[in-house]
């Protein structure tokens, strides 16, 4: 089965909580600080396969989970750090966030990888918060979250050429006669219902991806038919092949014919007429197609145009040639083209985090503050010892925190809430 869109969820590992712990050697008689570090969570990411077709491995698993980081240890040794997960996906998959619709990252290379859910770091044990006047800290820090995300993943074929046109104007026949691809043909609409692909290989030694594209109807870039499925395979492409029956006893127009898919191509998202097109007057080889070519060729003001038959090969290798004439000129300009920095890398600029928060009275006596800092602050200190929790009263008292309840009329007693930690205020 061809699955070429499909949502997940990834969830990146938690970061190893920090360890509390002291030295007891005999020949250390001040023991001191032994805590270790939390080992960083599992990252996942997104791996670009060039033995892939399809999504279709996303069907049934929609939801990927990595490792969590090990715990800090005594001894002063560090929690072991998971392992990362990579997902598989095939060339061309481009990944959004499911909620934003923001484009994360598109693979297109063979081996190209991104990452789209960042694992949590460990939280970092007690030896990191000795000082000269505090020898034995009971203080640790608690691993970060993992991320989490909701993902969009759209397959889009990659393809030199795309063939396009009404649906039994012979595309599948076309390709079945310059590829070694096996694509269903049979003499009514809509026989191909996914994309197919193919190698040409012409006698000169070069050769070019083709992708024969599921049949476009008037109203397909408004989701009528097949068409908005598989308009976006058209977006890689760099030569469109629009394909037109002549045979005259179709009962079609063929002009009225070229300006539906041209107006299906404009309708797009991304305006895809604006691709090198060839237009080809197909299956030549029924008698009265000449007659019709003629009167195609008077109405597109003697626009060129390659008449071919799939049948009998006649015009199929000038075709050809001359597709793969524009695609090398294609590739030649990407080649020589400047380089103004590296696509498969994203810079990014550090954010601090925001140090306001909100300070809300929910109730007489019970109050909740907000804040991303803040509430970071909270979740990453371990408050399971007395000197953690002196720690998070000092510095929310230096972040102003005491002061804003005062003005919101807190009293000794009341019942104060940061993220998932709630405590009593004590003047």
């Amino acid at each position: 089965m061809f699955v070429d869109q499909t949502k997940i969820e990834v969830q990146a590992g938690n970061g190893g909580d920090g360890a509390v712990a002291f030295r007891h050697e005999k020949y250390a008689p001040l023991g001191g600080p032994a805590g270790g570090d939390g080992g960083r969570g599992g990252s996942i990411y997104l791996v670009a396969d060039s033995g892939l077709r399809t999504l279709m491995d996303f069907r049934f698993r929609r939801k990927f989970k990595a490792d969590n980081g090990e715990n800090g240890r005594i001894k002063s040794q560090y929690g072991r750090g998971a392992k990362d997960v990579f997902l598989k996906v095939p060339m061309g998959t481009a990944v959004y966030d499911f909620y934003t619709n923001e484009l994360l990252g598109d693979l297109v290379g063979n081996g190209q990888k991104l990452r789209v859910a960042c694992g949590g770091r460990g939280g970092r044990g007690n030896i990191h918060f000795a000082t000269s006047t505090r020898t034995a800290p009971e203080i640790a820090e608690n691993g970060e979250p993992g991320e989490f995300r909701t993902l969009r993943l759209e397959l889009k074929v990659l393809a030199d050429v795309g063939l396009v046109g009404f649906p039994s104007v012979g595309k599948s026949t076309l390709l079945s006669v310059v590829t070694k691809a096996k694509p269903k043909i049979a003499a009514y609409e809509f026989t191909t219902l996914t994309p197919n692909l193919g190698m040409v290989v012409l006698d000169d030694g070069r050769d070019f991806s083709m992708a024969d594209l599921p049949g476009l109807i008037k109203g397909a870039s408004q989701g009528v038919g097949l068409g908005i499925q598989f308009l976006r395979h058209v977006e890689r492409t760099k030569v469109i092949l629009h394909l037109i029956s002549m045979d005259p006893n179709n009962g079609r127009d063929a002009y009225e014919d070229y300006l539906t898919i041209r107006q299906e191509l404009a309708g797009y998202t991304n305006d895809l007429t604006k691709k090198t097109e060839i237009v080809v007057a197909s299956q030549m080889d029924i008698p009265g197609s000449e007659e019709k070519l003629q009167e195609l060729k008077k109405k597109l003001n003697d626009k060129i145009i390659y008449p071919i038959s799939s049948i009998t090969h006649k015009g199929v290798r000038d075709l050809m040639i001359k597709a793969a004439d524009i695609v090398y000129a294609a590739n030649d300009q990407v080649e020589t083209a400047p380089v103004v920095a590296d696509k498969g890398e994203q810079e990014y600029v550090y954010k601090k985090l925001d140090d306001s928060f909100v300070v809300e009275k929910v109730d007489e006596h019970y109050f909740v503050i907000s804040g991303d800092k803040l509430e970071r602050l909270v979740q990453r200190i371990n408050l399971d010892h007395t000197d953690g929790v002196m720690m998070l009263a000092r510095k929310l008292k230096r972040m102003g925190i005491d002061d804003a309840l005062r003005e919101k009329g807190a009293q000794n007693g009341d019942e104060v809430t940061i993220g998932n930690f709630t405590f009593e205020f004590v003047e």
